[in-house]
């Protein structure tokens, strides 16, 4: 089984190169064999379940001897991408209709037209895909409880 470790270590540097405490993680990831993924925000190491769980001490160790001050990690199964991360394109591409329909951003929108947004998106199926409220929400720019009652309004 593959397993998929994403990681983040801190602090954060916003420009230039990587602290050494994430460079050194990197390091022990690769050393250990994993297919790595590295960038400004984190890296993601994808391997056999046992490469990946024994390779996690000397992941952390490399991190913390290096300044890290902290390190945060999620695993998955690479068989848990399968139907739950593609909800949130369909979502976006919804949004984006509705923003073509109605002419502008939904959070530009004002109120009787983000009514009617959420509404729209409710006929289409929005509201029926994993974090749809927090997301629509985000991008009209209100609450979820303004969400929420716009769903619960009258047309």
């Amino acid at each position: 089984m593959e397993l998929k470790a994403e990681f983040t270590t801190e602090p954060f540097r916003g420009e230039g190169e990587p602290p050494p405490h994430a460079v050194r993680a990197r390091e022990a990831a690769s050393a250990a064999g994993l297919t790595m993924d590295f960038g400004p925000l984190g890296t993601t190491a994808r391997g056999e379940a046992a490469a990946v769980l024994d390779a996690l001490p000397a992941i952390a160790r490399a991190a913390l001897a290096a300044g890290a001050t902290r390190l945060t990690l999620q695993l998955s199964t690479e068989e848990a991408r399968g139907p739950a991360e593609p909800a949130v394109q369909p979502l976006d591409r919804l949004i984006r209709e509705v923003e073509a329909e109605l002419g502008g951003r939904l959070a530009d929108l004002d109120r009787q037209d983000k009514q009617r947004a959420v509404r729209l998106l409710e006929e289409r199926g929005a509201f029926t895909l994993r974090k749809a409220v927090v997301t629509i929400a985000e991008a009209l720019g209100v609450t979820r409880f303004t969400v929420y009652n716009y769903l619960n309004r009258e047309a």
